[in-house]
């Protein structure tokens, strides 16, 4: 009996994926809920797996390809997983045909091999260029442009490669492009002594640590100290809809994660009722799912702020960009020993840069600075938290 593979339903407002790799190829056998192909749609990379005992008798999108949430990508045929006919027969035909046609097709190719490179000298280089860049379909939709895994062009010495953008990466890009083009973005920035936070993690992380079964890093502090700020500041926790101003009572905080396929933020859904432990264990395991691209559409979803950790990379100082439609994002960076004074001496302290870019439609400078002072000085006075040990 013939399956239907098809597109599943994915996530709110997503309507198509990008065929990712397939892990199964016409003729293979594959197990019921093991993984066939990976769909990769705006947000997450999402397996397929088998419904069923069966072999993959035919592919109808490869990889690169656009299909429709519904639309049939491949057909399972079930049984005992033995290779298709069809397979079979052509495997069959490709070891009997005869050795002088294989001669023949290799001369073929020879030549053919020969004449191209004084073909393409002959032309000057510019059309060399353009017809090699040129994709195969000249029509002007996404949807419709010749897949391909990569392109190289250039003279020799001076190669380039042409790679296509993962849809996750198109999604980011129009976004941040969105963002900038729809918003008043202005940023606003202060520096953070981070030796009481530093001494507490020493002085309590062993006991956190054995108690909860995950480090107390600094992520916790800042989300807690950021949803202090938000309630002070109700303006950075909104968004603009139309010509209306959509306050709310929660705090949805989104953290900014490296993936292997670009930047992603999963949110931590009610962040005001979770505990340093849970904060520290849900971002954990959205870090470890996120290398392997197993992160839920639904974790990606909406977010009323958002913090991005530039430090982990080495950063000492950038601007965000906020992520439509929320009105503010924080910017964390490295921590740096830098001389400092303190009470009329100068002092080696370890300090950090953070940045707060904000909608100016909607959130005053006024409030965007006091907004940052406010999580300064939580953070340099962590005592204020509460921590579970």
């Amino acid at each position: 009996m013939s399956i239907e593979l098809k597109v599943p339903e994915i996530g709110e407002s997503i309507t198509e994926v990008e065929i990712g790799e397939w892990l199964k190829k016409e003729g293979d056998a594959v197990k019921k809920d093991e993984t066939v192909v990976a769909l990769e749609s705006e947000k997450a990379t999402v397996d397929l797996p088998a419904p069923a005992d069966g072999t993959i008798s035919k592919v109808l999108k490869q990889k690169g390809e656009v299909a429709k949430v519904g639309e049939v990508i491949a057909h399972l045929e079930t049984g005992k997983g033995e290779s298709t006919p069809a397979k079979s027969e052509t495997k069959a035909a490709e070891k009997t045909a005869p050795a002088k046609t294989e001669r023949k097709t290799e001369e073929r190719r020879d030549v053919k091999t020969e004449k191209a490179p004084v073909e393409a000298a002959s032309k000057p280089r510019s059309q060399q260029r353009s017809t090699r860049e040129e994709p195969e379909s000249s029509t002007s939709t996404e949807e419709n442009i010749e897949p391909r895994e990569s392109q190289t062009s250039g003279a020799p010495g001076r190669e380039e490669e042409i790679v296509p953008m993962s849809r996750l990466r198109r999604t980011v890009a129009e976004r941040l492009v969105e963002a900038q083009r729809n918003a008043a973005l202005l940023t606003t920035f202060n520096e953070i002594d981070m030796a009481e936070v530093m001494q507490f993690r020493k002085e309590y992380g062993e006991a956190f640590q054995s108690k909860h079964n995950v480090k107390l890093g600094f992520m916790s502090f800042f989300v807690k100290a950021t949803i202090e700020a938000l309630k002070q500041f109700p303006a950075l926790n909104a968004e603009v809809r139309g010509t209306d101003i959509v306050y709310r009572n929660y705090y949805d905080i989104g953290v900014a994660i490296g993936s292997g396929k670009g930047l992603v933020v999963p949110v931590l859904r009610h962040a005001e009722r979770m505990s340093f432990a849970e904060i520290e264990q849900t971002i954990g395991e959205f870090g470890r799912r996120a290398k392997e691209n197993k992160l839920k559409i639904e974790e990606l979803q909406g977010g009323t702020f958002t913090i991005s950790n530039g430090g982990v990379y080495g950063s000492l100082l950038s601007t965000p960009i906020v992520n439509p439609p929320q009105s503010g994002v924080l910017g964390m960076h490295g921590i740096q020993e830098r001389p400092v004074a303190r009470e009329g001496n100068v002092v080696i302290r370890p300090m950090m840069y953070i940045a707060l870019t904000y909608d100016h439609r909607i959130v005053d400078g006024r409030e965007a600075v006091t907004f940052l002072k406010r999580i300064k000085d939580t953070l340099e006075n962590p005592a204020r938290m509460l921590i579970e040990i």
